[in-house]
């Protein structure tokens, strides 16, 4: 029997589905992606009926179902599916997803059987739909999300729920303990957590969840695409290019300004002893300023951005294929290169020699750094990193990473590393030396899956 907490949070999240349709539509306008198959959301499935593409399984089929919200969550989850395809024969996925990017990488994930929807908006109804129809048997949700009606019916039909590569910052975990009441019931019904460290594990124990291991970080298990990456390298093999990787809104303004600041001989910070051994390096012919936006619907705002900074941009998806058209052009220290694809990240960090960790400069948490690890990229990070805080720390120790306060520390910290090589290597080295440390959560997570599916 549902609890009066759980009934007045069905109430509103009832009264708010006007509110999210009219949500989808406006973001649909930046990102059609949205507008697809709206009524999925609700719980609706009867055009999957007409595709053939869903049937019930058998006993000896099970369907797995994997909940990965967003871009970064999806690509946690193409580690575990592809673990656990070894294990299962016979597997069928069914994935969810709640924003257009995230489902856009999912739809790499499927094979013949499996099915793709989004994630059920949190109402008694629509969530009983979602379950009537699909019949899941067990479901994983990636890294943060739980939605309370969903942990609550799931238990009450013995569908086993867990968490896999879960993280809980500690502003997070504040948030989530004003509405103990709520939350709580919902964490002490999960089958599972697998966090991704210690202290991960200890906040979701205290949020109320029984069973809690650490299995690690999932995303130190991610392949790098070797074509891109080695791509990328080719490309910029004669020259430098700095990278502001995955950046958030006023990380591009910020970078811009530094670089200006230093092209005009103008000390930044007050910091001036290693300003004037820096300050040649920023005027060299050899290196460039590639900014990647962490969002899509961001590309054309970032590009105007650069050009009401008074640089040229030189964009990728303006590039023959995968020749960058006359690299040297575009290093005359008037022109921003703008990494304006999906899926292209390996040939980011192939072509950078140290990369600006976006999200860290502002107090957003971070980007996942653990992918510029893997493609021996060393990172500066700024001094919000709470969403991968485990990652952040561990990169610190082994030196793949350097940490900042100010995006003109940043600008300045990149610099001093191109300019000594063998620092630079050093770096190098030890970043794809990390990567490669950590690896080995996807075998134990998908052990503790097969685990709980029997």
């Amino acid at each position: 029997m549902p609890s009066l907490s759980l009934a007045l949070y069905s109430l509103l999240m009832w009264c708010a589905q006007p509110i999210l349709r009219m949500k989808l539509m406006l973001r649909g306008r930046q990102e059609r992606g949205y507008l697809t198959q709206i009524e999925e959301r609700f719980g609706h499935y009867s055009h999957l009926n007409n595709q053939l593409k869903f049937e019930h399984p058998p006993s000896d089929q099970p369907l797995v179902w994997v909940h990965a919200v967003s871009l970064g969550e999806t690509r946690a989850a193409a580690v575990l599916v592809a673990e656990l395809r070894k294990r299962i024969p016979g597997m069928r996925l069914l994935l969810t997803n709640g924003t257009a990017t995230g489902r856009a990488e999912g739809e790499t994930l499927l094979q013949a059987g499996d099915v793709q929807v989004w994630q059920v908006w949190d109402t008694p109804f629509a969530v009983k739909r979602f379950l009537n129809y699909f019949q899941p048997s067990l479901g994983i949700l990636m890294e943060t999300e739980l939605w309370p009606n969903m942990a609550q019916q799931c238990a009450a039909r013995r569908i086993p729920l867990a968490i896999a590569n879960a993280r809980m910052s500690e502003k997070s975990f504040r948030a989530t303990n004003q509405f103990a009441w709520l939350a709580q019931p919902a964490y002490q019904s999960l089958a599972a957590v697998w966090a991704q460290s210690e202290d991960d594990a200890k906040r979701f124990a205290m949020l109320g969840a029984q069973q809690v291991e650490v299995q690690g970080n999932l995303k130190f298990d991610a392949e790098v695409d070797a074509t891109k990456l080695e791509l990328g390298r080719t490309l910029s093999a004669a020259h430098t290019i700095i990278m502001l990787a995955s950046s958030r809104e006023g990380e591009e303004a910020a970078l811009l300004q530094s670089i200006q600041k230093y092209m005009e001989n103008k000390p930044v910070d007050g910091i001036n002893a290693a300003y004037s051994a820096t300050k040649n390096v920023a005027n060299d012919e050899n290196v460039a300023w590639l900014i990647v936006p962490r969002h899509p619907q961001r590309f054309e705002v970032v590009a105007q951005l650069i050009e009401s900074h008074g640089f040229k941009v030189a964009r990728r998806s303006q590039w023959q294929g995968d020749e960058m058209p006359n690299l040297q052009s575009m290093l005359d220290g008037k022109t921003i290169l703008l990494g304006d694809s999906l899926g292209d990240m390996a040939l980011y960090y192939g072509m950078s020699d140290v990369a600006l960790l976006g999200g860290s400069f502002e107090p957003l948490g971070g980007q996942n750094l653990i992918e510029a690890a893997a493609c021996a990229c060393p990172v500066v990070m700024g001094p919000s990193t709470f969403n991968f805080a485990e990652a952040a720390h561990l990169s610190l120790q082994a030196g793949a990473s350097v940490q900042v306060n100010t995006m003109q520390q940043g600008v300045q910290a990149a610099l001093e590393w191109v300019q000594n090589a063998e620092a630079l290597q050093h770096a190098q080295a030890a970043a794809a030396k990390f990567a490669t440390a950590h690896q080995g959560a996807a075998a134990k997570t998908a052990q503790a899956v097969v685990k709980l599916l029997h």
